[in-house]
């Protein structure tokens, strides 16, 4: 769990001597990043020891860019839109059903811990922050999923072609994070389509 900066158990502050820290500037701190417009700030229980159970992102996109598809095995998350408007999807694991959400300045969106989700831009930059309910939030991403899978656990699995599978995913060299990947390029003026506006939209009253 280095990669986290995990920390091995929660200290008792209340009995430690003198004031422990509690401020730090999130922009100190950067989770991944593909340039200015697409950057990602944490602070966890790292940054702000005290901070046991809850951690913060600051996450910025710009149109034609994805946080890519991932998941926190050990925390929910709660984003909230800052300014501009994000699609942020979500799959139900139970149904399983996926359910695209339109989120406005001021909206928020839920997501369970072990949940599916990604968001897209809609407008041309969206910035948003994320609450977890864990010092130390996980994430999978789908990045690692697909490149570190073997082709033919994919067909053996899927009944794919191994070859095929291989070089689609041949472009898939790192961990996406903030997609697409530094070896695609991507057009910017051609950004992808909301993937269902079948969905609930938080900013239309009439649909919930």
């Amino acid at each position: 769990m280095s990669g986290y900066g995990y920390r091995a158990g929660p200290a008792d502050y209340h009995k430690s001597s003198g004031m422990p820290n509690l401020a730090f500037n999130v922009r100190d701190n950067v989770l991944f990043k593909r340039n200015e417009d697409n950057v990602a700030y944490e602070v966890t229980s790292t940054q702000l020891p005290p901070m046991t159970g809850g951690a913060f992102t600051d996450l910025r996109l710009g149109r034609g860019h994805i946080r890519e598809p991932h998941w926190h095995p050990n925390a929910w998350e709660l984003h909230v839109v800052v300014a501009g408007e994000a699609e942020i999807s979500v799959m139900c694991p139970d149904s399983p059903q996926l359910v695209n959400y339109r989120a406005k300045e001021g909206q928020v969106v839920f997501v369970p811990a072990g949940w599916w989700h990604w968001i897209t831009p809609v407008s041309e930059k969206v910035h948003l922050h994320a609450f977890f309910n864990h010092g130390q939030p996980e994430t999978v991403h789908g990045s690692d999923i697909l490149r570190l899978t073997p082709p033919e656990v994919l067909q053996n699995a899927y009944n794919v072609n191994a070859a095929l599978a291989g070089k689609a995913f041949a472009p898939i060299t790192e961990s996406v994070r903030i997609g697409p990947p530094v070896s695609v390029q991507n057009d910017p003026g051609k950004p992808a389509n909301p993937a269902n506006p079948g969905q609930p939209y938080l900013n239309d009253k009439k649909k919930t």
